[in-house]
């Protein structure tokens, strides 16, 4: 993919404990969609792509089962969704995506991450205010014909169409990723979706280079940010 089309969140290496967190997001981002409507995936559109998300990332079917009986009980944690932003090295900016039940906790460990690798952690807008949240669909089996076709017919607006290989990148609103592969799924079914994500990405697209004591100290903030289990995305302007 080019560097434009990369989506700026942390990448976990394939280890027990990278899984671990992913099944952690992945069960509290069920948990919220069973919670907020009907706890069954075949009345729940919101809740049934979670889970299709989930199960192309391999989510184990239990971790997915039991979320969702967390919801039908009624005893599973009141999250919120939270997000803090900041300063790292050099120009660097981050925007880190929390669930929580304890807003203080949440707050006091993600201010930790940043003091521990000599960051700053600003205030709600410092840094948000300078990326674009938008969604990111990644395809192929597609053209950048067809895909403006079928979206102009179904009177679906996007940001931007961009051709990386054998695949084709979709920019849209954040809120227009689904509106977006209807569209699509309803015209040329079985087509292979390589990338489905809603981002922040900095405006223009610029990103920074970091070297030397920079690059150490913003590679030991995501690396502390990561063992936070109430982070979920962390997003930033580092060409990694």
């Amino acid at each position: 993919m080019g560097r434009a089309h990369e989506v700026r969140k942390v990448a976990m290496a394939k280890t027990a404990a990278a899984k671990t967190k992913v099944y952690s997001k992945y069960g509290k981002e069920i948990l919220i969609a069973a919670k907020s409507g009907v706890p069954d995936p075949d009345m729940n559109l919101t809740l049934r792509r979670i889970i299709e998300k989930a199960k192309k990332d391999q989510v184990p079917a239990d971790i997915i089962k039991r979320a969702i009986d967390k919801a039908k009980s009624g005893v599973g944690e009141d999250l919120q969704a939270l997000s803090y932003e900041g300063f790292g090295p050099g120009a660097a900016t981050i925007i880190v995506s929390c669930l929580t039940d304890n807003v203080n906790r949440t707050f006091s460990d993600v201010r930790a991450c940043f003091t521990k690798a000599k960051c700053k952690l600003g205030v709600s807008g410092c840094v948000s205010h300078s990326y674009a949240h938008v969604s990111i669909l990644g395809v192929k089996g597609l053209s950048e014909d067809e895909a403006l076709e079928i979206l102009l017919m179904a009177e679906v607006d996007v940001k931007k169409i961009e051709t990386e290989g054998d695949e084709l990148v979709i920019y849209g609103d954040s809120t227009a990723l689904y509106s977006i592969k209807d569209a699509i799924e309803e015209a040329k079914p079985g087509l292979e979706y390589t990338t489905e994500e809603i981002t922040w990405m900095p405006e223009d697209e610029e990103y920074i280079t970091l070297e030397g004591e920079d690059k150490e100290l913003f590679d030991r903030l995501l690396n502390l940010l990561d063992e936070v289990d109430d982070v979920q995305d962390v997003y930033h302007n580092v060409e990694l």
